[in-house]
């Protein structure tokens, strides 16, 4: 189990509507399932990735969440997971704002290329780094729009999002981000873990 999901799980509370977006194998949705209680649905762009789900039991459909959040009503869930996926959508900015839309709050997981095993390979090799959380070659990454922790606190200043939550995990071991220390996670963590809701949610 991936030390992200357990932070994820930890976040979400007991009994919940839970929306997971790019839910891949659904391999959080049944921990979710199991360990939370909650009722939750998947999205997934992979037409064998939601067979799979399908396979297991767990309700999922086949779609594109640049396009397909359209069909879900205001605040149908309580919260709304997109791990690890926001850099592969051509627009970032929409996609947030549809997850907060469906969403009374997002849970956004963002591997960080601000880490500095990143910045050290670009910096020597000259290359575009690989890395754990980063494992693809420049030319077969679904991901193309390279976002740092701190990127993703300025968009939310942006976009006017409130983040509720900000955690960086490195080596399995998770902290808090705040402004004193953005710095040194921004530098250091391999993954960001963030709450976010809309700005007039209280």
């Amino acid at each position: 189990m991936k030390s992200e999901y357990k932070i994820i799980t930890n976040i979400i509370e007991k009994n919940t509507r839970v929306l997971d977006v790019g839910c891949d194998d659904g391999t959080l949705m049944e921990f979710l399932k199991k360990n939370k209680n909650v009722d939750i649905r998947g999205i997934e762009i992979s037409k064998e990735k939601v067979q799979t789900c399908i396979s297991k039991g767990l309700t999922v459909i086949e779609g594109n969440a640049e396009i397909d959040l359209k069909q879900f009503p205001n605040n149908s869930f309580d919260y709304v997971v997109l791990g690890q996926t926001l850099q592969a959508f051509i627009n970032p900015e929409i996609v947030i704002k549809e997850l907060l839309r469906v969403g009374k709050k997002a849970i956004v997981t963002i591997p960080n290329f601000g880490h500095w095993k990143v910045r050290l390979n670009l910096l020597i090799k000259g290359t575009m780094p690989i890395t754990k959380s980063l494992p693809n070659d420049w030319y077969n990454t679904p991901n193309i729009h390279m976002c740092t922790i701190k990127d993703f606190v300025k968009f939310s200043k942006i976009i006017d999002f409130k983040i509720f939550k900000s955690l960086a995990l490195v080596n399995k071991n998770v902290s808090n981000i705040n402004n004193s220390n953005l710095f040194f996670k921004n530098l250091f963590a391999e993954l960001g873990i963030f709450l976010i809701e809309k700005k007039n949610e209280n």
